[in-house]
């Protein structure tokens, strides 16, 4: 069952209702920077994390910060489309809302909230111009309770990763098929569902990598399957090579 932790107690919590219903996610957008890409991301985990798990999601985008450039950095990012909120919302009861915690001890809403971290970066036209999902990549290796720097050095390994792991998925494509091992399949889902731990998934893509056990095949379908919760485009290159 996936999980997150309420910033408004630190602990852990169910992300869905005993229901099954439908969930709401809300995004708080405050301000166009590296911060508020972070939470646009993390909130994209959370829809896929939960599509997962088999629930229908209303992602929505709430906040001073809701408006058609905040849209953009979310499409620019690979991030689902967030409609726009309206008030009052109707539908299922949210699940939770994402935000950045700008000074500790802020207010914060009744709903279960995903706090995160902000992001430190002085170079935003760069990181504007880069390929989303290097950006994303760069973002996902730290946990989004952990703060980040988001510099050339964080950009360049994430590029040069998701350029041996495309070339990897291309060929080990051309191999017969092979089903996931079962192992492999609940550490990756025990990873997403633990309050989103992509840096967990990262670890898992990295062991599978390179595990002399595993058939390509099976290896291809690993980064295929991971790839719906982590939105890399790791299948980019199939075809290609």
């Amino acid at each position: 069952m996936l999980r997150i932790i309420d910033a408004r107690t630190g602990e852990p919590l169910p992300a869905t209702s005993p229901r099954r219903g439908p969930a709401r996610v809300e995004v708080h957008a405050l301000r166009r920077d590296a911060t508020q890409w972070r939470v646009l991301l993390v909130a994209d985990l959370l829809v896929r994390a939960l599509e997962l798990d088999a629930t229908p999601v209303w992602p929505l985008l709430t906040g001073p910060g809701a408006d058609a450039a905040a849209r953009a950095d979310a499409a620019a990012l690979g991030v689902r489309p967030f409609e726009p909120a309206r008030e009052p919302a109707p539908g299922p009861a949210a699940v939770a809302r994402v935000l950045h915690i700008v000074r500790e001890g802020d207010p914060l809403p009744d709903a279960p909230t995903v706090a995160v971290a902000p992001v430190a970066s002085d170079d935003l036209v760069r990181i504007g111009s880069a390929e989303p999902s290097v950006v994303r990549l760069a973002l996902l290796e730290h946990h989004h309770h952990a703060r980040v720097v988001l510099d050339a050095a964080a950009l360049d390994a994430a590029s040069d990763t998701l350029k041996r792991w495309r070339r990897a998925v291309a060929g080990w494509a051309r191999q017969p098929s092979r089903p996931i091992p079962g192992p492999v399949r609940d550490r990756l889902r025990a990873a997403w569902e633990d309050d989103l731990d992509a840096p967990g998934v990262l670890d898992v893509l990295r062991r599978a990598e390179t595990d002399p056990d595993l058939a390509d095949g099976a290896r291809f379908e690993v980064y295929a399957h991971t790839d719906r919760f982590l939105g890399l485009d790791l299948a980019g290159e199939v075809g290609s090579v």
